[in-house]
C-alpha cells in the first residue's frame, strides 16, 4: 500500500518541477520565504485555505489536492479524475519531445524489470 506524499513534499516537488526558487514561489503565492520553507517542512500542520490556493496557482497544483492533503475536508471528491490529480499537474506543460522521451524511459524501465523479476506479465509496484 502506497504512503500518501505529504503536502510538504508536493510542494517542494512541485517548486522543483517548476524551476522556481524557494523565494520567487514564495513572493508569487504573496508568503514569506521562511513560511513557505516550514510548509515545505512539514512544519505547519494545517496551513489556510487561502494560502493553499494561492501555492496551487503559483505551483499548478489542483487546489482541492492541496486541501485534501492538509487534512480538510474537500467536498465532491468524486470530480477528481485523472487529469486533476498532482502528477497530472506536475507533467502538464511537458513538450511533445520531453513526453515522448519519458515514455520511452517509462518502456524502457519497465522492460527492465520485467526482465529481473522473470516475466513479461508480473507486474510490481517500483
Amino acid at each position: 500500500m502506497a504512503v500518501a506524499p505529504s503536502i510538504g513534499a508536493v510542494l517542494r516537488q512541485a517548486r522543483q518541477v517548476r524551476r522556481l526558487s524557494a523565494v520567487d514561489a514564495a513572493r508569487a503565492a504573496d508568503i514569506s520565504p521562511a513560511y513557505l520553507n516550514k510548509l515545505e517542512n512539514d512544519a505547519v500542520k494545517r496551513p489556510s485555505p487561502h494560502v493553499l490556493h494561492q501555492l496551487g496557482r503559483v505551483l499548478a497544483v489542483p487546489y482541492a489536492e492541496l486541501m485534501r492533503l492538509s487534512g480538510y475536508h474537500v467536498p465532491d471528491e468524486s470530480d477528481a479524475g485523472p487529469t486533476n490529480t498532482v502528477a497530472a499537474a506536475l507533467f502538464a506543460d511537458l513538450t511533445d519531445a520531453e513526453r515522448e522521451e519519458l515514455v520511452e524511459y517509462l518502456a524502457w524501465y519497465r522492460a527492465r524489470r520485467r526482465t529481473r523479476r522473470g516475466g513479461p506479465n508480473e507486474r510490481t509496484s517500483p
